[in-house]
Order: structure tokens, then C-alpha cells, then sequence
């Protein structure tokens, strides 16, 4: 039996998981996910949150309610990868070995990595909406929005969501216009 070893359990390694164990027979492949922690947070929804067209709450749920059955999951830690040994060592010493490797530990901001964009999001003058507690906190602050300028921008690659920026821009206009201030915002 094929070991197939998935790290990370964010859409990436769930999908990849749930469409593998759909197509490949129980008795010929094991799946296996790992990710360090059992908070599955729907990304796709962390846009509409700005806008209030997204409970914060109810994007996160249980990694393992997010995978079909036949799906194992693991919680830990990954250490490092032993390629030559095809082995996942995790941070809590144990080891899990794969025939199979898929990496799907996605994209992390990295604000610092932009002169003088952690300072501006620590003063409130720059936000993000992929991460949950920012699209919280851009929700708050758009909803105290009367007027002025919003640049919506990408920082660095790789995008987390491509089109998110775009559909940024949109959802803003249409929250504005419906708010009545469409004419004094600038995006």
C-alpha cells in the first residue's frame, strides 16, 4: 500500500487529500495529513469579512471535519524532511514515512519583509484581509470609513489569492455606493 503523506492542512493539502482519496482505492493508497494545529480556516471567506458579509467565527472549523473519511490527521509540527530516508520527522520526535510527498504548507505574509509596512499596519494606516484577525480589524475600520483615499496593493509574491485585490476593489465600490459615499472615496 502506497503511503501518501500531505503536509499542511490548509484548501491546498484539503483538496488535494479529499480529490486523492476519492480517485484512489482504500486497500492501494494511505493518506495522511499533518498540519500543526486543527483550525481549518476557510481563506477564500477571509474577503467578505471587510465588508460584514462574513462571520470571523464561523470560517474556522476542525481540520479532520474538513477531510473525507479514510483520511487520516495528524497534528504536529514538521521538524524537517529526510528525502533520502522519505521520511517526515515532526517537531514532537516521532516520524511518519511517505511514497508519496505533497507540500501544501501555503503562502505566509511577511510585512517586514517592506520597509515600513509592519510600522504602518502596527499604527492602523495598513491592513490585510488574509489573515483573520486583520480582515477583522479592516472590517472595523471600513465601517468608521467617511470618505478619502484606499490603495489596494500587492506587497510581494506569491499572491496569496491572485484575483483577492480586485475583488477587494469591487466589493469596496459596491459598499460604498450603497453607503452614499462612493463620491468622496477614492480607490
Amino acid at each position: 500500500m502506497k503511503q501518501i503523506v500531505i503536509l499542511g492542512g490548509g484548501t491546498g493539502g484539503t483538496l488535494a487529500a479529499n480529490r486523492l482519496r476519492r480517485v484512489l482505492p482504500r486497500d492501494e493508497a494511505a493518506i495522511t495529513v499533518i498540519d500543526r494545529d486543527d483550525d481549518h480556516l476557510y481563506q477564500p471567506g477571509l474577503l467578505f469579512v471587510p465588508f460584514g458579509l462574513a462571520d470571523p467565527a464561523a470560517l474556522t472549523r476542525p481540520r479532520s471535519r474538513q477531510l473525507r473519511p479514510g483520511i487520516a490527521f495528524r497534528r504536529a509540527g514538521i521538524d524537517r524532511v529526510d528525502v533520502s530516508s522519505q521520511t517526515v520527522l515532526l517537531d514532537d520526535g516521532a516520524s511518519v514515512s511517505y511514497d508519496v510527498l505533497v507540500i501544501a504548507t501555503g503562502a505566509a505574509l511577511q510585512p517586514e519583509e517592506t520597509e515600513g509596512l509592519t510600522a504602518a499596519m502596527a499604527q492602523g494606516k495598513a491592513f490585510t484581509f488574509y489573515e483573520l484577525s486583520g480582515a477583522a480589524e479592516l472590517r472595523d475600520v471600513l465601517a468608521r470609513f467617511d470618505g478619502g483615499r484606499i490603495t489596494v496593493t500587492v506587497i510581494d509574491m506569491p499572491i496569496k489569492c491572485p484575483v483577492a485585490p480586485v475583488e477587494f476593489s469591487f466589493l469596496a465600490d459596491w459598499q460604498f455606493r450603497s453607503r452614499g459615499i462612493r463620491d468622496r472615496a477614492e480607490l
